[in-house]
């Protein structure tokens, strides 16, 4: 017998605000968190712009000394996950430690220290490289940070499957609970590459929006117009229990997690397979495995990058898997706000997705203006919509040919 699992608390930090709250507000309202990227001189890059997180102060979730000894993307971490316990009401005691887990991923991890540290090598010397260069950087570093910030002694991993990681970290995390691993696992995903090397690393690419003089308006899914994605930063954190658990302990229950699907394109190092197959194949095993009908689901939080092929080819595979429905479902992409949070993009898009649930609205697709002929379905076009959610889907799709989707419902006891 599988156990139930429900999401019981939600934390993040994003380009809209640096708390679940705010950033669900600036989604409803359709609020674009780009702008010209004030991180470092953009003056010899093709795209100046850039969803990053502003305002935001480490000290607020940890002391001095900690700060100096973690990465960006680790404090957004550990920030969102503070924030995602205290939603919860969550304690975690030296009773319950090895029944509390931590799975965060990220793609790229501290790249920022990377370069930082890099400089020191290139005009100092090898002996001035910090000692802690390398446990500041390591990618799974904000699953092991925030597990030693909480006393969380349970099962820790990380998955980095480039801009699924935050997906298949959760998904992972809830296969964990269902099968009575652990009682509790705390989840989603991190990152912070809004760098010289990274911004660089993408023009290069020609993957980014150029779209310099209208920051706001260059992230734009599914739009005819779209020519690029744009970088963000940020995480995005749930709290996952077993039913049992959150009954027992009286949490309050903001969703149930019911389904998880991957799979492998097998085709290419950036581009989605033809005609979307690999993203369809797992939206195909997410529902068999939420033991649901393409119908039963009434709103798809959309990879959604405002590239030409990620676009075109999810609206594919969705079509591919949910037949006459695709027309029926409504879509869109936070994308079109946040920017694209690269391995953190499925943890803000899975705490939009729970606060849909709760509170019956799903967020639009902004800066969509002229359809394109390939992309026909219903994107939620630039304004919020109150409606009936019941069941929600979040796909992400990563480079590499990484394919993660996770569903969830309203609970119902």
């Amino acid at each position: 017998m599988n156990n139930r699992v429900v999401v019981t608390g939600v934390g993040a930090v994003t380009p809209l605000g640096n708390d679940a709250k705010t950033f669900w507000d600036g989604l409803l309202a359709g609020k674009s968190g780009v702008d010209l990227i004030k991180a470092f001189d953009t003056s010899e890059y093709p795209a100046k712009i850039a969803a990053e997180v502003k305002d935001f102060n480490p000290e607020d979730y940890m002391d001095r000394k900690e700060m100096k000894r973690t990465d960006r993307f680790v404090q957004f971490a550990m920030a969102a996950a503070k924030m995602a316990v205290a939603d919860a009401g969550l304690n975690v005691s030296e009773e319950n430690a090895e029944n509390v887990g931590v799975y965060i991923g990220s793609g790229i991890g501290g790249l920022g220290t990377w370069e930082d540290q890099h400089t020191v090598l290139m005009e100092k010397g090898p002996r001035r490289v910090s000692p802690f260069f390398i446990p500041m950087m390591i990618a799974n570093m904000a699953s092991g940070q925030v597990s030693i910030m909480l006393g969380a002694k349970g099962p820790n991993s990380a998955a980095i499957t480039a801009c699924a990681s935050a997906t298949h970290s959760i998904g992972d995390a809830f296969k964990i609970i269902q099968r009575g691993i652990a009682d509790v696992m705390i989840t989603g995903g991190a990152e912070a590459t809004v760098r010289p090397m990274a911004v660089a690393g993408f023009c290069s690419a020609k993957a980014l929006s150029t779209r310099n003089e209208e920051p706001q308006k260059a992230s734009r899914p599914f739009d005819l117009n779209r020519e690029g994605f744009v970088m963000g930063e940020g995480a995005g954190v749930l709290v996952l229990e077993s039913l049992e658990h959150a009954q027992k302990r009286g949490a309050t229950i903001l969703a149930e997690i019911i389904g998880y699907g991957m799979s492998a394109d097998a085709y290419h190092l950036t581009q989605p397979a033809p005609g979307g197959e690999g993203a369809a194949r797992a939206i195909g095993h997410a529902l068999k495995d939420a033991a649901i009908q393409p119908e039963d689901v009434d709103y798809i939080n959309a990879h959604g990058t405002s590239t030409e092929l990620n676009d075109k080819f999810e609206t594919m595979a969705i079509k591919k898997a949910f037949g006459d429905h695709a027309y029926k479902v409504a879509i869109s992409s936070t994308k079109s706000m946040t920017g694209h949070l690269l391995g953190a993009a499925g943890g803000v898009e899975a705490v939009a997705c729970v606060l849909s649930l709760r509170d019956q609205v799903v967020p639009p697709t902004i800066n969509y203006e002229t359809p394109d002929p390939e992309c026909d379905l219903d994107y939620v076009p630039n304004e919020a919509r109150k409606m009936d959610v019941n069941v929600v889907m979040s796909n992400s799709l990563g480079f590499g040919g990484h394919n993660a989707t996770i569903i969830l419902k309203k609970y119902v006891d």
